[in-house]
């Protein structure tokens, strides 16, 4: 989606964290698990004395797997991309759309953290910081996420516009899980800006976006919705599913939602998507001939930017 919106705004506003702040962070955290690790240590010594030497040397190595690599992905799982040296330093681990971390992704960056910062001495993710655009190591490349600074003095966070108060809960039965981060990126970009563009450059894009979101969810566009609102809601009942997953949601909220998905009146599968097809005014009417022929608008979504 580069031909639609730029790359050079990171998500929400914020900014990608570089080397010596995560560098900090990241000598906070070690420093916690080895002393965290030398204690576990001196309690398995005494505890496996009686122990022959081929199964203390098995503790010591499962010791030092459960510490120094389960414990810190399963710190940023529950907490959502802080560990301790991140808190203290305002670093946050996110997707590369911008929303919060799950299991997979503190696993693989658990996995490659092992080689490139334990077992080189963090000099292969320093090089790979200093060569990325963004500051990611390998493990954030292979895991799709990216560190970034929470606390910016003087940084104004550009939040996605919430969508009109008919639109909530009106998309909670969509299929989302084939929409690419990509999209989302290119979509979010699109929302925070939409008002320092060109009115009409500004229409083409949200039809264009919106034509995606309707290829990627099988789902055929509503009737009349126009594209941004469309776009706006869509986001909206992702960061709801989002924030659902991550804080959990009320038991009366997942009845409500469910009731809202059983009113659509979309149906459960789909043959062929059509193109998002903004609402067009009224039209004079025209005296039907038996030789005329419908005629199509150009384009492929049919949608008309405002003149």
């Amino acid at each position: 989606m580069s031909d639609l919106v730029t790359g050079d705004a990171v998500v929400l506003g914020l900014r990608p964290a570089r080397v010596p702040s995560r560098a900090l962070a990241f000598a906070l955290d070690l420093f916690v698990y080895l002393t965290g690790y030398l204690l576990i240590s001196v309690g398995l010594l005494v505890a496996t004395a009686s122990l022959d030497e081929a199964a203390a040397a098995a503790v010591t190595v499962a010791s030092f797997v459960l510490v120094l690599v389960g414990v810190p992905i399963a710190v940023e799982t529950l907490s959502h991309g802080k560990s301790l040296g991140k808190l203290a330093c305002g670093l946050r681990v996110v997707r590369e759309d911008g929303g919060p971390i799950r299991f997979r992704h503190a696993l693989v960056r658990g996995a490659m953290g092992v080689v490139e910062l334990l077992a080189t001495f963090g000099s292969v993710a320093c090089i790979a910081s200093l060569v990325s655009e963004r500051g990611r190591r390998l493990g954030d490349v292979f895991a799709g996420t990216l560190v970034i600074r929470e606390r910016v003095p003087g940084a104004r966070v550009m939040p996605v516009p919430a969508p009109p108060p008919w639109l909530a809960g009106r998309f909670a039965g969509l299929d989302l899980s084939a929409v690419p981060d990509g999209l989302w990126l290119a979509v979010r970009q699109y929302l925070t800006r939409m008002n320092q563009l060109d009115p009409a450059i500004g229409a083409a894009m949200a039809a264009k976006l919106a034509d995606e979101l309707v290829l990627r969810t099988g789902a055929p566009p509503p009737a009349g919705v126009p594209a941004a609102a469309y776009l706006m809601a869509v986001v909206h009942e992702r960061q709801s599913r989002d924030a659902a997953r991550a804080f959990g949601r009320p038991p009366w909220q997942e009845h409500q939602q469910q009731g809202v998905a059983a009113a659509l009146p979309y149906p459960a599968q789909v043959q062929a998507p059509v193109p998002y097809a903004a609402p067009v005014e009224a039209a004079a009417p025209v005296a039907a001939s038996p030789e005329a022929a419908p005629v199509r608008p150009a384009g492929g979504s049919g949608f008309a930017p405002p003149s």
